[in-house]
């Protein structure tokens, strides 16, 4: 058992130097931002828009935060990864540029399923220090 504690922490400490693969080419989906992200009517989703507005984003122009998501994923660390069976999964924390040029605190996570060309974005939400 100290084995496979002392390789996740090895991994951790890896995972924590590495920026996603294939970043150049992030995919976030309309639907992932408008009917979920900035859907104030989602059963999961509304929590996460009135986060969002919060800091600038709008529904209409929902390719800001995609773009915004996108360089997030570009630009911070991942912090932790693991096999889904449909590939891997990455979470990435770092600071979301937002319209109204404040920074809060958000973690993004991104599945890279076999066969395809880059991670999507799952989700993404505050971080509790934000």
């Amino acid at each position: 058992m100290q084995i496979g504690g002392t390789i996740a922490k090895c991994f951790g400490k890896l995972w924590a130097q590495m920026k996603l693969p294939s970043a150049s080419q992030l995919i976030v989906e309309r639907d992932k931002i408008s009917e979920y992200l900035l859907n104030p009517l989602h059963r999961y989703g509304a929590a996460k828009e009135r986060f969002f507005t919060v800091f600038g984003f709008r529904a209409d122009s929902w390719q800001i935060l995609a773009e915004a998501l996108r360089e997030h994923g570009r630009t911070h660390n991942i912090v932790r990864a693991h096999e889904t069976g449909f590939g891997m999964r990455y979470i990435v924390e770092g600071e979301l540029n937002t319209p109204l040029g404040r920074r809060p605190r958000v973690r993004t996570v991104w599945q890279f399923d076999e066969g395809t060309i880059a991670p999507r974005l799952i989700t993404a939400y505050p971080l509790e220090d934000s």
